[in-house]
């Protein structure tokens, strides 16, 4: 594919699903400007991570982090990259200095570790909760349970902001399965947030086939791979 027509698939990939993020914000009355869209570039060649850099996206996120820091050393520091799946312990140093977002932490044990190293690394560090809503034993996350009861240790960190919850949603066709996690993890979120110390304003949920429903049920990140770069082999 020529870098001219690459450049057009992407763009008429984004224009798509902007105009089903706005779609879906307008239906429950709220600001698409609350909803962040987080390009997952794991399968996507370099090619077209650049072409869509060059339409103007800043917001990426990554599976893996060697493949983040990669990719990250690769594009300016106005890059926001998001680290959205499982993330061991002793990778944490190499992610800290260069997320914007950490979406994946599913223990204390990580909580505690990455802020031990943004502390070494005088950072601040936004994160959010993997919660696994659905219960699937394929899923990493918290229990919800365990996330209430782990609240207070939770919120003794000292250099990270928990800044909401994420989950994903079982592959179904059944939309009011999804919605119901979707569902879940807000009701969680806002319990959690009536305890503090944060406000956790945010929810990470939402991916190709199902980000309409979680904007109607509050998301304001989404995480989008394969119907943002289909086509663009």
């Amino acid at each position: 594919m020529t870098t001219t027509s690459l450049h057009d698939r992407i763009g008429t990939n984004l224009a798509a699903i902007r105009e089903q993020m706005r779609a879906a914000c307008n239906r429950c009355g709220r600001d698409p400007g609350e909803v962040t869209l987080v390009a997952v570039t794991k399968y996507a060649s370099e090619d077209a991570v650049r072409a869509l850099y060059e339409l103007g996206h800043r917001d990426f996120g990554e599976s893996r982090p060697q493949q983040l820091a990669a990719r990250a050393a690769r594009y300016p520091s106005e890059v926001r990259w998001h680290l959205i799946g499982h993330l061991q312990r002793n990778k944490a140093s190499l992610v800290v200095p260069i997320s914007y977002r950490i979406h994946s932490i599913d223990s204390l044990r990580l909580l505690r570790r990455l802020d031990e190293v943004a502390g070494t690394e005088s950072q601040r560090l936004s994160v959010f909760l993997e919660v696994n809503v659905s219960g699937e034993a394929s899923k990493d996350g918290y229990a919800p349970s365990a996330v209430m009861t782990e609240w207070n240790e939770i919120a003794a960190v000292t250099n990270l902001d928990v800044i909401g919850l994420m989950t994903m949603a079982p592959l179904t066709a059944d939309a009011e399965t999804t919605r119901s996690v979707f569902q879940g993890l807000r009701r969680l979120r806002d319990e959690l947030a009536h305890r503090g110390p944060w406000p956790l304003t945010d929810l990470s949920m939402g991916m190709s086939g199902d980000f309409e429903t979680a904007i109607e049920e509050g998301a304001t990140y989404i995480r989008v791979g394969s119907s943002l770069f289909t086509g663009c082999e």
